[in-house]
């Protein structure tokens, strides 16, 4: 085996094991809906095994960040079906990964009506770009009732209901980088004295209910899960988050996915990738800061059945070829990451 071999991940199958990871690019307009722009910047990008969607908010409750795409109407998801039919040409494969902010979020960012809501009213000590007022201090959330939890669960499944309808081969819950997954689950930002918080097992719930909403809609091997315990990242705390994914991983192994996404952190509290190996019965795919020739020697060894990649991919449409080729990589332009227009996002040429 190595990257250029194909792949079954569950029910989606893989031309290659290079995989583009999800990556927020600050291209939608303001009414969080994709665009020509982002067709055309995916299916350049269709070369890789599998696209993981930059992350899509399942409800205007969920937006949280300036231009980012939401699913969650019908003209959202017909704007999806042109990018997926995009990719789908190319004879590529796509996910959406599925994003709910929680608090980290400005007011400047969502639409008139929507809240900004969290499994306690803990507002993250953290600032947010917006286009209308530069950074802004994170808005304080409100907490999420007992009863309104489900209907929260509900978005996620009909967020993975929108994302099929649209032609997509699967969804990716994100669980990480402090949004409203990863919010539930560590005890910084869950205070909660009930059936979802507290506990381990409580602290888990929403992230396994979404799972099995999602698996529930999308059926066996069509839903993956990113996670990366430790990450600190948008003010997140867990006292012992070796602890809570032990018994996360424990469980979602038990439930029929496609694979669980671990981003690694080499100087991290836990050894992400071994965790993910221990307790996660299912297959793997790295991510952060591989090398081709690293992750090629990864999935020789066996270590992972895929790997991810961000940056490369940003400067890079025809990685997969580069590679194939041996050909040299373009760097990132990391001004232009999120400037909106085609301006160092579909700018960037494949290899002569």
């Amino acid at each position: 085996m190595d990257l250029l071999s194909p792949l079954e991940l569950g029910a989606l199958r893989l031309r290659n094991r290079i995989v583009m990871a999800p990556m927020t690019r600050s291209r939608s307009d303001e009414a969080a809906m994709p665009n020509e722009l982002m067709r055309e910047y995916y299916r350049q990008r269709a070369g890789a095994g599998l696209i993981i969607t930059e992350g899509v908010a399942p409800s205007a409750n969920g937006l949280g960040y300036c231009r980012t795409p939401g699913i969650y109407t019908e003209a959202q998801v017909a704007g999806w079906r042109e990018i997926t039919d995009a990719v789908h040409a190319e004879g590529g494969a796509i996910v959406a990964q599925i994003m709910h902010v929680g608090r980290v979020a400005s007011h400047y960012n969502k639409p008139e009506g929507s809240e900004t809501v969290a499994p306690s009213a803990i507002q993250a000590k953290a600032q947010i770009y917006t286009d209308q007022a530069g950074m802004q201090d994170m808005d304080m959330p409100r907490a999420l009732t007992l009863e309104e939890i489900p209907q929260v669960i509900e978005e996620y499944r009909q967020a993975t209901a929108n994302a099929l309808a649209a032609g997509f081969d699967g969804v990716e819950l994100h669980c990480t980088s402090g949004y409203l997954p990863a919010q539930f689950l560590s005890t910084g930002t869950n205070q909660r004295e009930d059936a979802y918080g507290g506990s381990v097992e409580n602290r888990a719930r929403f992230v396994l209910e979404a799972l099995e909403a999602m698996i529930a809609e999308a059926g066996a091997g069509r839903v993956g899960m990113r996670i990366c315990p430790g990450n600190p990242f948008n003010d997140l705390h867990d006292d012992n988050p070796g602890e809570t994914f032990d018994y996360l991983l424990g469980k979602a192994s038990a439930l029929p996915m496609a694979y669980l996404h671990v981003i690694r952190t080499p100087k991290g509290p836990v050894d992400n990738l071994a965790l993910g190996r221990k307790h996660f019965a299912g297959r793997l795919m790295g991510n952060e800061s591989f090398s081709l020739e690293e992750a090629d020697a990864a999935v020789a060894a066996g270590e992972l059945e895929a790997v991810s990649f961000g940056r490369a991919f940003i400067a890079n449409p025809d990685l997969v070829s580069r590679w194939q080729q041996k050909l040299p990589l373009a760097e990132v332009d990391f001004s232009t990451i999120y400037t909106p227009g085609p301006n160092g996002y579909t700018s960037y040429p494949n290899a002569a």
